[in-house]
């Protein structure tokens, strides 16, 4: 089968060439013009030319002398509307075979073809035909003596060899590119070339602007100044650069599109180049590669571009290899520099027991001082961390959490994790990893917080001692000065009797909340009623209230209700808590006490709710109220609800402080087996 090139700007003309030959016998191609035509033509692919010359004008006369000049043996048979004798001298001078007129006859034209192929076709030129090297460049040629493969196979397996030596370099982009500009010198023969690339940042450790991230900088040149490529960059957003991110393919230096935009004739011109082939990844342009012609002047052919175009591509996904690699390689090197500077010690064993990873302060804790190897060992560590390790290494399961205190290190403490790695599914764990945090430090800050706070508190109530013993020995130091004089006076008796009351139930009060504070659990157990309980506490703390006409209203719906417990401290902690509901309303108190009973008959628990008439809790006051030495008033220490939080958490319940507009405190208490009526 032979093929016919028809070169016709009409797409009528081809169809009637395909229509008057037998398709068995010829093969159409049909081509806009001789650019697109020109490999088929140069490398003689064409068996005849047929061109469609309408015009008879300088344009065909020009478009023949092109084809003659790359193909001096295919036929060339021009198709015109109407004869003239001038045109067709001048055809036939520049190596026309044969001259018809429209329209196509298809006996006269099989004939024509025929007697073309009869008659002996001049030689082509040995300077034309693509010699050495460059032939491998050419697409091979379809023979049909040889079965249909390819003629120049060879030559295609020592294109492959020649390009794999470029894959040595798979990890060094710089070098990869350099070897491959001179791969294409030593095939080519090509005189300028340059890439440039827009690799993308780190974002661990580079920070750009967008319009850094669309710039194409240089990363490999021949044959052009190193001081231009210093100077010199592409974008995608202007010039060469945005014309090949637009077109998606190859950019020539004539084509409209460059003649079209100023900027890209500018930068081809300084670099020198005449074509701009793009370097893509598959899913998106990395860079863009500019090339000159030959080192002998004469451009380089579609068909090679086309290959340079496929090779840049593999180019292009090694080169997404390598920044993948190197951006791995500096997330490793950062974690392993945060490993290594942590003060925590680290430490990563494999199944062999070499240590794969040890940071300075795993060296430093357990590290022995005269190394002979840079790194740490196994047998470094202490025997327990080793024979955890070891464990967890054999099992593939954590070891929780441990305090570790070495045997030669008095005073310093570890806690210690072990932890296993696994790769994939595999329940064999291929490495542990060991974590010891120092606590020394920490536990003697703690230490030092856990004193100066005991001092800020001796301090504390020491001032409130000091007020309170002082409150209630100045009554007494006034009456005794007043003594010897007015010792026979019945109002100074009476005076001095209130003195003496108010003084000792004051000091008794305080000795009261001192002893509570200072015992630990050490209560009597007993069972005692709950209404006659809360009674006397209400009466002990009208003892010490200075609130004239308070009341009580007590809701007791079982009066047969029991706790078990002191019955005496029970008593001073629901005391404390009805005097400070008596406090907040000196002129008026008021007090409702409830009692509420929950629970089932194996596990009852009662809720003594007391409520006053007072100004209430505000949120953070009920927070703080329970806290020692906490007071809003000008007098007492501030212990009495401390005490009673004391005494009752002791007794296994729990005091509660509502936050309210009046005072509300809830005591809740396990209950006793109820009393006989």
């Amino acid at each position: 089968m032979k093929t016919i090139l028809v070169l016709s700007t009409h797409p009528d003309f081809p169809e009637a060439i395909r229509a008057a030959l037998n398709p068995d016998e010829y093969r159409i191609v049909h081509r806009l013009n001789v650019d697109e035509a020109e490999p088929l033509v140069v490398h003689g692919l064409a068996s005849a030319i047929i061109l469609d010359a309408e015009l008879m004008g300088v344009a065909s006369v020009l478009n023949i002398e092109r084809l003659r000049r790359h193909n001096k043996k295919s036929p060339i048979i021009a198709f015109t509307e109407t004869s003239s004798a001038d045109w067709e001298e001048e055809a036939i001078l520049q190596g026309v075979t044969q001259i018809l007129t429209k329209p196509v006859r298809p006996r006269l034209l099989n004939s024509i073809l025929e007697k073309v192929w009869a008659v002996p076709a001049a030689p082509r030129p040995a300077a034309n035909v693509p010699t050495g090297n460059t032939a491998i460049f050419a697409r091979a040629a379809v023979d049909p003596q040889a079965g249909g493969r390819y003629v120049n196979a060879a030559q295609t397996l020592d294109v492959l060899r020649d390009f794999s030596p470029i894959l040595t370099h798979s990890l060094d982009a710089e070098a990869m590119l350099k070897q491959f500009l001179q791969f294409l010198r030593d095939i080519l023969s090509v005189n300028r070339a340059a890439i440039f690339l827009n690799r993308p940042c780190s974002p661990l450790t580079e920070v750009i602007s967008p319009e850094d991230s669309r710039r194409l900088r240089a990363a490999s040149a021949i044959g052009l100044a190193n001081g231009l490529l210093e100077h010199f960059e592409l974008s995608l957003d202007s010039g060469i650069g945005a014309q090949v991110a637009k077109l998606g393919r190859i950019l020539r230096r004539d084509s409209d599109e460059a003649r079209a935009d100023s900027e890209t004739q500018k930068e081809f011109e300084l670099l020198g180049a005449q074509v701009a082939v793009p370097i893509t990844s598959r899913d998106s342009i990395i860079g863009v590669a500019t090339f000159d012609g030959r080192v002998t002047g004469e451009p380089l052919v579609n068909v090679e571009l086309e290959l340079i175009f496929h090779l840049l591509e593999q180019v292009g996904l090694a080169l997404r290899n390598i920044w993948l690699h190197d951006q791995l390689a500096g997330n490793h090197e950062m974690m392993t520099d945060v490993l290594r500077e942590l003060s925590s010690a680290c430490v990563v064993v494999g199944r062999d027991l070499k240590v794969l990873h040890a940071n300075k302060a795993a060296r430093r804790h357990f590290g022995r001082k005269n190394e002979r190897t840079g790194g740490m060992e196994f047998t470094d560590l202490p025997r327990l961390l080793g024979a955890k390790i070891y464990q967890v290494l054999k099992t593939g399961a954590a070891v929780e959490p441990f305090r570790f205190e070495p045997e030669n290190s008095p005073g310093t403490a570890y806690k210690v994790s072990v932890l296993a790695f696994h790769i994939g599914n595999s329940s064999v764990p291929a490495s542990a990893l060991l974590t010891a945090e120092d606590l020394s430090e920490s536990e003697h800050l703690n230490r030092l917080e856990v004193e100066a706070a005991n001092l800020r508190l001796i301090k504390s109530m020491s001032y409130r001692l000091v007020n309170e013993i002082g409150n209630a020995i100045v009554p007494l130091s006034t009456h005794h000065q007043l003594l010897n004089e007015s010792i026979d006076d019945p109002d100074f008796r009476k005076s001095l009797d209130t003195a003496l009351g108010d003084s000792i139930k004051r000091i008794m009060r305080l000795n009261n909340q001192m002893r509570y504070l200072a015992r630990e659990g050490q209560f009597e157990q007993e069972t005692f009623p709950v209404v006659k309980l809360v009674e006397d506490a209400y009466a002990e703390a009208n003892r010490h209230a200075t609130a004239a006409g308070a009341t009580l209203k007590f809701a007791a719906f079982d009066r047969h209700l029991t706790v078990v417990g002191d019955r005496a401290a029970l008593k001073h902690a629901l005391a404390e808590i009805m005097l400070n509901a008596l406090q907040s309303n000196p002129g008026q108190a008021q007090i409702n006490v409830s009692l509420v009973t929950a629970g089932s008959n194996g596990d009852r628990s009662l809720l003594i709710e007391v409520n006053d008439n007072g100004g209430g809790f505000s949120a953070e006051t009920a927070k703080r109220v329970p806290a020692p030495f906490y007071t809003t008033r000008q007098v007492g220490l501030g212990l009495g609800l401390t005490v009673s939080q004391r005494i009752i958490e002791t007794h296994r319940g729990r005091l509660e402080i509502v936050p309210s507009p009046t005072g509300v405190v809830r005591v809740s208490l396990p209950l006793g087996a109820p009393t006989e009526s």
